[in-house]
């Protein structure tokens, strides 16, 4: 099995290729349009828990981790009356990006213990880098394909050298896009703990371009096109270790980006119809409209009397009132499960479930 090199030992005008040049360029208008559209929404808290919602339940979905949109939004609002270990590990999903996201954003940096807290955060243990050999992948028939490094020495220096190429703009100067598809790759073939390897990776790929300021908040999720693509993916890796096919892998990764980039601009743009939709109609039918109304409505797909209670700064009853009001003119649906009771935003649910519709 080759031995893993520090990627700077890569030649850089390997990936200065017609194809490559033509693709990155797409990519980047993409994520250009993308990073516009995304700061056009008033409150940046509705993406990051909305989209952020979507990413850990495709991301862990390439685990063989599976729940639907249904049991993850339930599980969000009632934790207590939905016991459902799968959706509970997809939302420690969600928290371990807001973690990393508030460590580049203070920072400026994405350091190897940032991604040690991201994992541990993710799997809640304090495990850190593997420190025991014994870790092999493995393909469908069960043969091993390939042996990550074993020597806890080792994986500590090799992510010593990932921490630079991410954080030291003189390290293998070449396109942000390209560095991060790089990274990825070594990433997972450096595979530096013991779980949760692939979802720490796929957090990393996004808070590396925060940090690069190509994108201010986290809305770029590669994980539903990996899951679509989930052989060319796993292939792509191998062939990279086996037969030297950067090129591939960075076309690949540089077709993510620009695929998901587009579909996240969709998205954006019809939660933003909603948005705004809710927000005129629900100032004209009730006195007790606010923004802060409107931030809640959707940055829950499912929300409760609890929340809105804190986020607008009022009595139970008052929060009962407001929602059964909605409810009553059709811009939520209450629900009951348990002996609790959620109300589902149906124009941002239907959204987030893959359909444009914007009108409950």
């Amino acid at each position: 099995m080759p031995l893993l090199h520090p990627l700077e030992q890569l030649d850089a005008a390997r990936f200065d290729t017609p194809a490559i040049l033509k693709k990155l360029a797409s990519s980047s208008r993409q994520l250009a349009e993308l990073k516009g559209i995304a700061a056009s929404i008033p409150n940046q808290g509705i993406l990051i828990n909305t989209l952020g919602l979507q990413e850990a339940k495709d991301s862990s979905e390439i685990e063989n981790i599976v729940t639907t949109h249904d049991e993850l939004f339930k599980d969000d609002v009632l934790p207590e009356a939905f016991a459902n270990p799968a959706a509970k590990e997809v939302l420690r999903y969600r928290q371990a990006l807001r973690v990393g996201f508030e460590q580049v954003r203070a920072s400026g940096l994405l350091t190897a213990n940032h991604i040690i807290q991201i994992q541990s955060e993710l799997e809640r243990n304090n495990a850190g880098f593997r420190k025991l050999p014994g870790t092999a992948l493995k393909d469908g028939a069960g043969q091993t394909v390939y042996t990550p490094p074993q020597d806890p020495a080792e994986i500590v220096a090799l992510m010593g050298g990932l921490e630079r190429f991410l954080n030291d703009p003189d390290v293998f100067a070449v396109d942000p896009l390209i560095k991060m598809a790089l990274a990825h790759h070594q990433f997972e073939s450096i595979h530096p703990f013991y779980d949760g390897n692939g979802r720490t990776g796929r957090i990393v790929n996004v808070l590396y371009l925060v940090k690069e300021g190509l994108l201010d908040i986290p809305v770029l999720y590669l994980s539903k096109h990996i899951v679509r693509t989930k052989a060319d993916y796993y292939h792509l890796l191998q062939t990279v270790r086996g037969d030297d096919t950067w090129e591939d892998w960075v076309l690949y990764m540089l077709d993510a980006v620009e695929q998901t980039a587009a579909q996240t601009l969709a998205t954006i743009r019809a939660i933003k119809t909603a948005l705004f939709d809710y927000k005129h109609r629900i100032r004209a039918q009730h006195k007790f409209y606010s923004q802060d109304l409107i931030n809640n409505l959707f940055t829950h797909p499912y929300t409760k009397i609890d929340f809105l209670q804190r986020d607008l700064q009022v009595s139970r009853l008052t929060a009962t009132k407001y929602l059964d009001a909605l409810a009553a003119s059709g811009f939520v649906q209450k629900q009951k499960i348990g002996r609790g009771n959620y109300y589902v935003n149906q124009a941002l649910s239907t959204i987030l479930l893959g359909q444009t519709e914007a009108r409950p």
